[in-house]
């Protein structure tokens, strides 16, 4: 549960702007910028989807900057509401709509805050998902990377050591790996993990269709990523009821529930949102079921060369110090 992430985190100070107002499209306006949307997506080439806990609210897993959300509770000395467990939460009909997306070839990839696991127990390829602060079923080993989904909450927080061991066998029969096994749930001040940042990196790059869902993309540098896509000369959706840190930016700003933007949406694409039929783990893209022939060559991003790690260091590092000017300008 949420709640119980987040009593788990260490103490801080800077959890963002909490409890602002939410804003509702009245009827028309949202049925037109749906169909805005579904034109956008029609054209893309290569659209990245960028999820927040605002995707999850409707599965009973509270988020945290929302008028109830855990932060916002905090503030108020108020303890949060919560309707479910990790465990028996259910993907929504917009994690559901997602893998839809991939199937019918217009999505490539998730770059997600979530830790909630739902976009993996929906059944979306592990391949094209990064997930920045961790996941709540997965553990890792501290000395070869194999990672373990598991159907429970893993149980610790920061990156710590769960007391369990790798058991992946090692080549000519020798014995097993036995590292020991980690928590892959980010503390505030922990550092995101190489492999999905650059991965989702390297996609928001590839990217000409940036939509971000359910998220105020206060966090960094989670939420500056699909600013790439828009510097790259992409397009920027913005699907969230209050206001976010990126509104200026985006070329299309929808004031609706998530869930039900993601069904008008997909009837204007004419494609059905599957029902769940229970938590699967799908490690790669090539073993879902897609719907058409060129969807099973979607290429996966591959890692940047050396040089172009050091021009994302680079990029982001500026994009910080900007940030950071643009902020001190505002306060004076």
């Amino acid at each position: 549960m949420s709640v119980n992430y987040a009593a788990g985190l260490s103490p801080y100070p800077d959890k963002g702007i909490c409890g602002l107002p939410e804003e509702f499209d009245p009827a028309e306006e949202l049925q037109r910028k749906v169909l805005e949307l579904a034109q956008l997506v029609r054209e893309s080439r290569h659209m990245v989807v960028h999820s927040g806990a605002g995707i999850s609210t409707s599965c009973g897993i509270p988020d945290f900057r929302g008028p109830n959300g855990v932060w916002t509770m905090e503030e108020r000395g108020q303890s949060p509401r919560f309707d479910t467990t990790f465990e028996d939460a259910r993907p929504s009909r917009t994690h559901m709509a997602l893998l839809a997306l991939l199937r019918a070839g217009h999505l490539k990839y998730i770059v997600s805050q979530n830790v909630d696991g739902l976009h993996v127990r929906s059944g979306f390829p592990r391949d094209r998902l990064s997930e920045l602060h961790g996941n709540m079923f997965v553990e890792e080993c501290m000395k070869c990377g194999k990672q373990y989904v598991r159907d429970t909450v893993i149980g610790t927080m920061g990156l710590k050591p769960t007391g369990r061991r790798c058991e992946v066998t090692r080549s000519r029969g020798l014995r097993c790996c036995r590292g020991k096994l980690m928590g892959t749930i980010l503390d505030w001040e922990d550092a995101l993990p190489d492999r999905d940042l650059n991965r989702a990196d390297e996609a928001c790059r590839q990217a000409d269709l940036a939509l971000t869902l359910g998220t105020s993309l206060q966090i960094k540098p989670s939420g500056n990523l699909p600013l790439i896509t828009k510097r790259k000369g992409g397009k920027l959706v913005i699907v969230n009821l209050q206001p976010t840190k990126h509104d200026k930016q985006a070329d299309l700003r929808i004031h609706g529930y998530v869930d039900e933007v993601m069904t008008l949406l997909m009837k204007h694409l004419g494609l059905e949102i599957p029902e769940w039929g229970g938590a699967v783990v799908c490690e790669t893209s090539a073993d879902i079921a897609m719907e058409t022939k060129a969807d099973l060559k979607l290429p996966l991003p591959p890692p940047p060369p050396p040089e172009l790690k050091e021009e994302i260091k680079t990029e982001r590092q500026s994009a910080v110090k900007k940030e950071e000017r643009e902020e001190e300008e505002e306060e004076e």
